[in-house]
């Protein structure tokens, strides 16, 4: 009975140590398997490499002035009696405005006309007499002294006459001035007069403001560092400028450089530029702020790429690159510059290359990828080729 149990006892003992021995090269199996099994592709954003011109644009802040601004005073005192104009109205060169009650001042020129006459003929009288008096002295009735008064009296006569045209010509210039007319072509704003105010030459208040908007100017500002290289160009030909909304998402306008500040702002650091623009459908408005694009250059067969597709490393900068069995691999690259959401690229790359734009964190030289469009290049501005340009 004993030797029967112990003889039990070993059969188990022989299944289990057999079945371990199956379990072991089993597993060892599997993980030869999964071993010999490749990782799975990584879905990554692809782009492809372009060639084309590439405009360089600067770009700052900037603020529309008007071309020219008048604020219309008076220049004589007297009660309004006409307002010829709507506010928001367009006016052109000397289109009357405003008259002043112009009564006082024909009174005034009357007054200095009738005063002339009156002088003329005393002035007509005072010369006969003296051609009488020199008759005298000369048949020797008179004395030197009796002629020399009578000259002195004429040309007193003469001196008034002179006084008289000069009133005439004060009092016609203030009846001028009682029709107040547009001294430019532009826009009315709103007025701080009405008919039957009383207004006066001494009032700091203006009547209306006139501004021109066709042209209109846009004054912005870059670094200084920039101003020499603006200034080169200059030198060269007329430079473009666009002008763009504050989210600087839509155009406005486009006009050209005109001319730079003759001094640099020292607690800013930047230059301040003036562009002029046509302005035909009036998109600017003075005083509106707004984003200026100013075209420096245009880089002829340039090689672009996204930004996105960037790296940068101990080595420097590097791409990734897909190759047509879609393998990635690392691909060290120049930058000539960046600007917005493209790269200019000075040597590494080809047209018509793939990189990769998205995923690089889950990369290694050669990762196989399945290529999908970048997760931002539905979202990206058409305009992506626009911004502050910066050399590498």
């Amino acid at each position: 009975m004993k030797v029967s149990g112990l003889h039990k006892l070993g059969i188990a003992a022989g299944v289990a140590v057999l079945a371990c021995v199956v379990l072991a090269g089993c597993s060892r199996g599997q993980k030869s398997a999964k071993a010999n099994t490749p990782p799975p592709a990584v879905p990554v954003g692809v782009a492809t490499v372009k060639q084309r011109d590439f405009p360089v644009y600067l770009t700052g802040l900037g603020s529309v002035l008007a071309f020219n601004t008048v604020s219309l005073k008076t220049r004589i005192d007297g009660q309004i009696t006409e307002v010829n104009f709507q506010e928001g109205q367009d006016v052109k060169i000397g289109q009357l405005l405003i008259q002043i009650d112009p009564k006082p001042y024909d009174v005034a020129l009357a007054t200095a006309q009738a005063n002339l006459q009156r002088d003329e003929a005393q002035l007509k009288y005072a010369q006969v007499q003296f051609e009488r008096q020199k008759a005298l002295y000369n048949s020797g009735v008179i004395a030197k002294q009796d002629l020399d008064t009578q000259e002195a009296s004429l040309g007193q006569y003469q001196g008034t006459i002179a006084a008289d045209k000069a009133a005439i010509d004060s009092a016609k210039l203030n009846l001028f001035y009682t029709r107040i007319t547009s001294p430019i072509n532009g826009r009315i704003g709103l007025r701080m007069v009405d008919i039957g105010n009383y207004v006066q030459a001494a009032s700091t208040t203006p009547m209306v403001i006139i501004t021109q908007l066709h042209p209109i100017a846009i004054d912005f500002t870059l670094p200084e560092d920039q101003l020499q290289v603006v200034r080169q160009r200059m030198k060269e030909g007329t430079l473009p400028v666009d002008v763009y909304s504050r989210d600087d998402q839509t155009k406005l306008s486009a006009g050209k450089l005109l001319t730079i500040d003759n001094q640099i702002d020292q607690t800013t650091g930047t230059a301040k530029f003036k562009a002029v623009f046509e302005n035909p459908d009036n998109n600017l408005w003075p005083n509106q702020f707004v984003n200026v694009h100013l075209l420096l250059e245009t880089r002829k067969d340039a090689i672009t790429m996204p930004v996105a597709a960037v790296q940068r490393g101990p080595q420097g900068t590097y791409t990734y690159v897909v190759d047509s069995n879609n393998t990635v691999q690392l691909r060290p690259i120049q930058l000539a510059m960046t600007q917005g959401n493209t790269a200019v690229i000075a040597s590494g790359l080809q047209p018509g290359e793939r990189v990769v734009t998205d995923g690089q964190e889950k990369l290694q030289a050669g990762s196989r990828v399945t290529p999908q469009a970048p997760a931002s290049q539905g979202a990206q501005s058409s305009k992506n080729a626009e911004g502050n340009g910066s050399q590498s």
